[in-house]
């Protein structure tokens, strides 16, 4: 399943909504603690610019994509404090200045490319439509983490489709993150967008599926609210046991949210 044609252009409004909740902050509002233990407004936005970096690199220069690729620690953790920490060394208002020119970098690199070439990415090759479509996860969570912060409440539209896609192709992910085999048979995924339409993938016939609005969809696979204050539905024990381990992306699952953590908070 790939992405639609568009989803370049969600992803640049995606990063605008980004944009606007730390525009015109203090030093004092980039110094915020976010959910995410030991990182303030200023790390989320800095994991962004970081990981925007790399995707313009992947897309317009593949061969020295490779080549930094090759140079990575095996530790996750390891590689994305070393991809934060020249941007964490500038004044918020430079850090705003090189995010945008990211971000602005790496549209401009995606959009020369056929939705479905397939570019360098950091587990394997990925159409350019699929690794815009992880961007939008990326500033999905990390969007989620600065509004929890700063206390916004966000807008969400039916360019969400592209993030519940992608999440639906990487349904896997939480188990490989945890050394574990994934179900043999495909999950039902029935998702219910903003505008009420519903999204499904996977047989309808699937002895497991999952339901739920969208907006609560992305924030459980992208492990920024706990499924127990989402209106997430799991039918079969399978699709029971993967809403305690969805994620969206791969790597370490991180310490995800507590149960009533944000049971009445702002989404």
């Amino acid at each position: 399943m790939t992405a639609p044609a568009n989803v370049t252009d969600d992803l640049d409004l995606a990063a605008a909504e980004v944009d606007a909740m730390v525009d015109g902050l203090t030093a004092d509002g980039w110094a915020t603690p976010t959910p995410s233990p030991g990182w303030t407004v200023a790390h989320q936005v800095a994991h962004l610019a970081a990981t925007f970096k790399l995707a313009s690199l992947a897309a317009a220069d593949p061969q020295t994509f490779g080549a930094m690729a090759a140079r990575l620690s095996p530790d996750f953790d390891v590689n994305v404090q070393r991809a934060m920490s020249p941007y964490l060394a500038e004044a918020p208002e430079v850090l705003l200045s090189r995010w945008r020119a990211e971000r602005a970098a790496a549209s401009a690199a995606l959009r020369a490319l056929p939705p479905d070439q397939l570019v360098p990415w950091l587990v394997r090759p990925i159409p350019a439509a699929t690794l815009a479509a992880a961007g939008m996860m990326e500033l999905f969570g990390h969007g989620q983490d600065i509004a929890d912060a700063l206390g916004v409440r966000r807008t969400h539209t039916d360019r969400l489709r592209h993030l519940v896609t992608f999440a639906v192709r990487t349904w896997d992910f939480g188990y490989l993150a945890r050394g574990s085999e994934a179900p043999a048979a495909p999950f039902r995924f029935e998702i219910t967008a903003p505008s009420g339409e519903v999204w499904e993938f996977g047989p309808a016939d699937a002895k497991d599926r999952v339901t739920g609005p969208a907006v609560d969809f992305c924030l459980l696979v992208t492990r920024r609210r706990h499924h127990a204050d989402l209106a997430i539905r799991a039918t079969g024990a399978d699709a029971g046991q993967w809403l305690e381990i969805a994620q969206a992306y791969r790597g370490p699952s991180g310490e995800g949210r507590r149960p009533g953590q944000f049971a009445t908070a702002l989404r």
